[in-house]
């Protein structure tokens, strides 16, 4: 979402011919290949088999319904630009951006939620808001994530026209400048307009127009999703990877990486001018009309026929960091399984499973590769009287192009609903480990707790090493 230096940016159609397309989902099948056991010590060359990332910010948007977001988490950002910026935002957009509960509060359902308004004379409002930090940085030789679920406002065809929901970064030097954008970086890791189907990841640099990243489009790429990044809630992800010889930048959505822009592609300036500074700030916004949405469909937006109070809704935005060398940080101890000593909050090994779908042994390495229908069940696991705020699994894939599926937790039964899942594609291979973070919902006391694997193709895409939960 760029503060542009000019008064507008450029968007054209070319921005959706760069969507990747997704396999969609065929029918459940169940796999009929048993669980095996598979070596997870295996050397790889993938960076983050070392990585275990350790949670450093959030906010979960637990208030009541009409609450503002937590001033200590959260700055308002008012009118229609900065104090002696950019007119518009420098986007072109034309709705005010407010501090009022009707456009931005909590609903009382653990979701932020943001909502555009037309009043009887035709003005917008919305809103958007930024974090009070502006240090979120990769750690030397490490990496940062920043990831937020969210779903779009549910809104389609000409009553969608104008909405731009966004879930960004901008470098810290921006604050009381304004003015030295894209130099000091802008990581897009949701943009969405006009109720489409498609998000866009897109970083901002170098200068404008022009210059390395090609501004004012900026260098990005666009998802479907799976099938379609506008039907419920999806997890946004972007990662900024520190931990290799050179750098890298990374998007995914719903675990599916769809963006990768290396140190090595950008001139040495550029890159040291996003990155050696004192970090990153989060932006969520519901912006309506300006360029990208204009461009896109072709007339100026919103119009007549675009609808009033549709909203974005946020479950959560989480900062992670990673160690890039070395014996992972804040690795938590292994727990013991069976007879009701298993520790939630520690480490527990994927082959002491209690009972499985293929009645595997509990020897050493991990479970899979695994598919569609497959599960475990681990005994006797105590959450203690404190909820978690994720799980935290340690997995690989080596799926062909196009096979995903969801890791799922559930409590007492196999058959229940998940208390939580993530999705997983390829990572490199069956032993490039990689440590998924998975939001989980409340549970207190001891309970059984059962993964399971869910898939819309037969194809196994999953081995799971460990997994525990963090609160």
């Amino acid at each position: 979402m760029a503060d542009v230096q000019t008064s507008v940016r450029t968007s054209t159609r070319r921005r959706l011919a760069r969507a990747i397309a997704a396999a969609t989902a065929g029918a459940a099948l169940i796999a009929s290949a048993g669980l095996a056991i598979v070596n997870a010590n295996a050397q790889t060359d993938d960076v983050e088999a070392a990585q275990a990332w350790n949670l450093v910010w959030s906010d979960e948007f637990n208030g009541s319904a009409g609450q503002l977001p937590s001033a200590a988490n959260w700055q308002f950002d008012l009118g229609h630009s900065y104090p002696g910026g950019p007119a518009n935002w420098g986007t072109g957009e034309i709705a005010a951006h407010t501090n009022n509960p009707a456009n931005v509060s909590m609903d009382g359902a653990g979701n932020l939620k943001i909502t555009a308004l037309r009043d009887g004379a035709g003005a917008w409002t919305s809103a958007r808001i930024e974090t009070a930090r502006a240090d979120f940085k990769a750690p030397a030789g490490g990496t940062l994530a920043i990831e937020g679920r969210l779903q779009l406002p549910q809104v389609s065809g000409n009553a969608a026209l104008g909405y731009w929901p966004a879930f960004w970064a901008l470098g810290s030097p921006f604050r009381g400048n304004y003015w030295n954008w894209p130099g000091i970086g802008e990581y897009d890791i949701m943009e969405n307009v006009n109720g489409l189907s498609t998000v866009h990841g897109v970083l901002h640099c170098g200068v404008a127009p022009g210059g390395p990243c090609n501004e004012f489009n900026g260098l990005g790429a666009t998802t479907q999703c799976g099938g379609t990044c506008h039907n419920g809630f999806h997890t946004y992800r972007f990662e900024w990877d520190d931990s290799g010889a050179s750098g890298q930048l990374r998007w995914y959505a719903d675990g599916q990486l769809f963006h990768t822009i290396d140190e090595s592609a950008l001139p040495a300036d550029t890159w040291t001018s996003m990155t050696n500074h004192a970090g990153y700030f989060i932006l969520l916004n519901l912006a309506m009309g300006g360029a990208f949405p204009d461009g896109v469909s072709g007339q100026v937006t919103p119009t007549a026929a675009t609808q009033s109070g549709a909203s974005m809704l946020v479950d959560y935005v989480r900062v992670y960091t990673a160690a890039g060398s070395g014996e992972p940080t804040g690795e938590p101890t292994t727990s013991p399984g069976g007879g009701g000593n298993r520790d939630a909050y520690a480490a527990i090994e994927a082959t002491s499973f209690d009972a499985s779908s293929a009645g595997l042994p509990s020897a050493g390495g991990a479970i899979g590769p695994l598919g569609n229908g497959d599960w475990v069940r681990y005994d006797d696991v105590n959450f203690g009287s404190t909820s978690p705020l994720d799980v935290m699994a340690r997995v690989a894939s080596g799926a062909a192009g196009g096979v995903s599926g969801l890791v799922e937790v559930r409590i007492d039964s196999r058959t229940a609903a998940p208390i939580g899942s993530f999705a997983l594609a390829n990572t490199g291979g069956w032993t490039s480990w990689q440590n998924i973070p998975g939001n989980v919902s409340a549970v207190t006391g001891v309970h059984d707790v059962f993964l399971t694997f869910t898939s819309g193709q037969s194809a196994d895409y999953v081995s799971v090493d460990q997994f525990y939960f963090r609160h």
